[in-house]
Formats: C-alpha cells, structure tokens, sequence
C-alpha cells in the first residue's frame, strides 16, 4: 500500500462520514511494526519517517522504528482495508491504489 494522507490534511467532509477519518480511528486494530512493514510500499515510509526527523539509523538518533510513542494500526476506510501509523497524535494512512 502507498501512502496516502495525514488527517491534518484530511478532506473535512470525510472526517466525520460515515466509514471516514473517524470511523476508521475509532475501529482500528492495533499492529505490530512488523506487520506494518508487510503492507505498507517501504521507500513511501521511508520518505515519511523523514519528513517526521526520524534518524535513518540509530547511531544517527532516534529512528521512527524506535520510537515507543508511534503505535501502528489496522483499519477500514469506507470499507477498504489501510494501514495506519499515529506519531504525535497525527495519523498517516496508507492504502491501495494510490500514486
């Protein structure tokens, strides 16, 4: 799956929706990172996880995979399965068909 969107820029109609922003929030499973890693297009999180400073290593600092306060999850939007992953409480979604 690709990265898709952040709820800070999330459409405002669809935040609320029905099986929207929300919904899939309220919904999610939690995941490990591992299983994260199985769905998501790796070069996307990358990219991601250095828009967000984290190290590319950890002899750099801290990376986004060693952060204990980032939580990755398991949802539905508008009933299709995404992955998603919270770090300082901002949700970034990953989905199917996207780029």
């Amino acid at each position: 799956m690709r990265y898709y969107n952040s709820c800070v820029s999330w459409s405002s109609h669809d935040v609320d929706a029905e099986g929207g922003l929300c919904d899939m929030v309220a919904n999610a499973m939690s995941i490990s990172r591992r299983s994260f890693l199985k769905h998501v297009n790796r070069e996307d999180l990358s990219e991601l996880e250095g828009c967000l400073g984290g190290a590319s290593h950890p002899r750099r600092g801290l990376t986004i995979a060693g952060d204990r306060h980032v939580a990755y999850y398991r949802g539905k939007l508008h009933n299709e399965r995404v992955y998603f992953m919270t770090h300082s409480a901002v949700e970034y979604v990953f989905r199917n068909g996207v780029k």
